[in-house]
Order: structure tokens, then sequence, then C-alpha cells
């Protein structure tokens, strides 16, 4: 076991927990596994892996209209809705611009919830949480951002996102898969760019710079961080995820160690 704990340590943190995987068994770890925090945006990995199990189940489909006028489930899904960051008012037209929206994540929800007849935290337990064994993971909030975990339970999803049991390989390969790919916008945090790389509510990396994955991951790592301070990138071009948690919420410190971190982390694997 690689341990990661003086690697953690420079971070202007409290506490913090981190852990690395490949698709078979943890690798590294820092901190305390069990602690359980906010993920804040991470939650929206778990968003894109719901709507990958009803999608299977045939409850949606990606091209069903959701959302504002125009607008599909991808739409929302991938950023591309023209739903702003919260509430209903469109910025822009559908599929013009990657906006990035929590608000288009919580339409998905009520969507899913109004076609299934299941409230979307009972969907999201009963699709994800109790088969994959995320027994100190739950929602409370908004599905956007009101996810708490603990790097244990999101070690076990990284393993699923590496080797799919859920789903098949096919329907994970479509949510890792550009959506619209031509679109510009932001990442929050990091800036804009041109084109912005998303699947279905996961960030991919492809050659944006600076980005909060390692400087030499893979273009198509793809994954999540949350303004909780936190991060899940999966790169499956090396077979391993990585996630970090901790109890400061995100700001220039990020930038500055979270790239370097996940390089090291790399490195010693």
């Amino acid at each position: 076991m690689i341990a990661l704990d003086d690697l953690l340590a420079p971070w202007p943190v409290d506490r913090a927990a981190a852990g690395v995987t490949d698709a078979d068994e943890t690798l590294g770890l820092g901190g305390d596994p069990q602690w359980v925090t906010r993920l804040a945006s991470i939650s929206k990995v778990l968003v894109g892996l719901t709507a990958l199990v009803a999608l299977e189940e045939g409850s949606i489909d990606l091209d069903d209209p959701a959302g504002p006028d125009g607008s599909t489930v991808r739409h929302l899904l991938a950023h591309a809705s023209g739903l702003g960051f919260d509430g209903d008012e469109p910025l822009g037209g559908v599929g013009r611009r990657r906006v990035y929206s929590n608000a288009g994540i919580e339409r998905f929800a009520e969507y899913l919830a109004a076609q299934t007849g299941i409230a979307f935290t009972d969907y999201l337990a009963e699709a994800v949480l109790v088969p994959l064994g995320m027994s100190r993971t739950e929602l409370r909030g908004s599905p956007a951002d009101g996810v708490h975990s603990c790097v244990g339970d999101l070690l076990v999803l990284g393993r699923e996102l590496l080797r799919p049991t859920l789903v098949a390989s096919e329907t994970l390969a479509e949510a890792t898969s550009v959506q619209f790919p031509d679109l510009a916008g932001v990442v929050p945090g990091f800036g804009r760019f041109d084109p912005n790389p998303w699947g279905l509510a996961m960030e991919i990396r492809g050659d944006k710079n600076p980005h909060w994955t390692a400087p030499s991951a893979s273009p198509r790592t793809f994954g999540h961080f949350g303004g909780s301070g936190t991060f899940l990138w999966v790169d499956p071009d090396r077979g391993l995820a990585c996630v970090a948690l901790t109890d400061r919420e995100f700001g220039p410190w990020s930038l500055e160690l979270w790239p370097p971190f996940s390089e090291a982390v790399l490195a010693r694997v």
C-alpha cells in the first residue's frame, strides 16, 4: 500500500484524505478513508452513473426532450441546455455553448423522477449506492452538489468507472465521450476553453491547460472537482482513479497544489 500522507501535508487544510486505485484494488491511501464530507460537484459523477443505469433500464433516452424548449436529456447532462448556473432562465440557445449548470443537473433529476415515479434520492441509492456497497454515501440536498461520502466509497466508485459492473462498457463509454464536441465554455475556477470537452455529467480533460488533474494525465481523463475542496479523476489509459477530500473550499491553493499532487501519485504508482 502506497502512503499518500506526505503528499497531503503541504495542503493548507485542517483535514484531508485521499486514495488511488486501479480496477481491482486500492493502491494508496492518505488520511482517514472513512471520513465523510460533502463532495460538492463530484456529486454530478454519481448523477451521470445513475443516468446510465436508467438508460439501460429503458426508463429514459438521451434524446428525450427535457429542460428548456429544444433541450434533451443529453443537453442537460452535458451542460449544453443553455440553463445558467442556477435558476430556470436560459442564458443562451440550446447547444450553443457549454454553460456549466447546477440547474441543468437538477432538471435532469426531476425528469428522471417523473419518468420512473421514484424520487431521485431513492433511485440513486437503489441503482448505484446499494449495489456498489457505498454504505457511507448519501444525498443530502441537491443532486448537483449535495452528496456526502468518503474516500473509501469513492474508490469503489473509481473502480466501477474503470471496469463497470452496473452498466455495459459501451454505455459508460458514451458518458465519457465528448458530447457536442465543438462547444466552448468556462470551467469554473480555471477559465474559458475552446473547445471545452464534457461527457454526460463528467468533465473530460482533453487539451485543457491549466487543469486540476496531473499535467501528464491522458486527454481521456474524466471526473469532476468540487467547490468544497474535493476531486475525483479517472485516467482510463493508465487504469487508475484518484480521489481527494478536504475541509477547505476550492481556491487558489487548489490550482497550485492539486496538479502536482496528482502527478506525484502517478509517479508513485
